[in-house]
């Protein structure tokens, strides 16, 4: 069975919970997230995301196997820390799809999924006649003592699929560090598309 890459409305996706909890806490212990990981807040997380009306997931699986994933919902439906800056800055939630992740094991990396996952997101927000799609990526100091010597950021692919930083759009969120104790808050910026002609 060859990789196939499947879209799931909201609570279709239960069956793969488990298997995308796994997967978001082996993909984001890496830098720049170096997420901890809690199997009940990825439950919790989820469940978000499938009671939401007009949410997307989008999995990758290799026999039988999701070895990627990304999800999507509109942004009224997001938490507080997600609209607020939107607000603040005079535009409206409504007219905003947020997406929630992408995440994909190294060894599927560079062969077009996460080129994939975007379109299916994008495809869901125009379904949903949305306007915009938006992201928040986690800001890092440049001498941050885990930052990889090799590191590249996405910056560069982001802006290929037509996305543009807003550095003055930001918000905070809140978990634990690898080798710490406790959560602590992290800054995270957006990134938009205007997907009108």
């Amino acid at each position: 069975m060859a990789l196939t890459i499947q879209s799931f409305s909201g609570s279709d996706a239960a069956p793969y919970f488990d298997d995308l909890a796994r997967l978001r806490i082996t993909v984001f212990r890496d830098f720049p997230y170096l997420y901890h990981g809690d199997s009940d807040y990825e439950r919790e997380y989820m469940e978000i995301y499938a009671r939401s009306e007009g949410s997307v997931f989008i999995l990758a699986i290799d026999n039988g196997l999701v070895v990627g994933a990304s999800t999507g919902t509109p942004m009224a439906t997001e938490t507080d820390e997600v609209q607020a800056p939107f607000i603040k800055a005079g535009r409206d939630p409504a007219d905003y799809f947020y997406f929630g992740e992408s995440v994909l094991l190294a060894d599927y990396r560079g062969q077009g999924i996460g080129v994939k996952f975007f379109e299916g997101r994008e495809a869901q927000a125009k379904k949903l006649g949305l306007r915009y799609t938006t992201f928040c990526a986690v800001e890092r100091p440049l001498d941050h003592p885990r930052r990889p010597a090799d590191y590249q950021p996405l910056n560069a692919f982001w802006q290929k699929r037509g996305y543009t930083h807003h550095p003055a759009l930001r918000t905070t969120f809140t978990w634990r560090d690898l080798d710490a104790s406790v959560e602590s808050p992290k800054p995270l910026s957006f990134w938009i598309r205007d997907l009108s002609p």
